[in-house]
């Protein structure tokens, strides 16, 4: 119950510690978080050390959270890029619009 109670206590500081964090960082430690924990869970199971399938996991998670924060970038930069063009024709139509309205009169 002890080890419950401490593990709980650890987690809620460090996520109450991602508070002044990016994205990307905030991404990049979650990631490795899951790893260890997934990494230590998985090498105890297997009867491993689980020292170091946390250290092996933290690390694959860091760099798997670090991808993905890239790809999130990268599909926000597209999707603004996508609206910002449709954004600015829609604003040349409605200008070509208007002014062949206005020579047609």
């Amino acid at each position: 119950m002890k080890k419950i109670a401490i593990t709980l206590i650890c987690s809620a500081t460090l996520i109450s510690g991602c508070a002044n964090m990016d994205n990307t960082q905030q991404r990049t430690l979650s990631g490795a978080g899951i790893g260890a924990v997934v990494g230590g869970v998985g090498t105890a199971i297997f009867h491993g050390n689980p020292l170091w399938g946390a250290v092996g996991g933290a690390a694959i998670g860091a760099a798997s959270g670090y991808a993905y924060d890239a790809y999130k970038k990268h599909e926000a930069a597209e999707y603004n890029s996508g609206y910002n063009a449709g954004k600015n024709s829609q604003k040349s139509n409605s200008n070509s619009n208007s002014n062949n309205n206005s020579s047609g009169n």
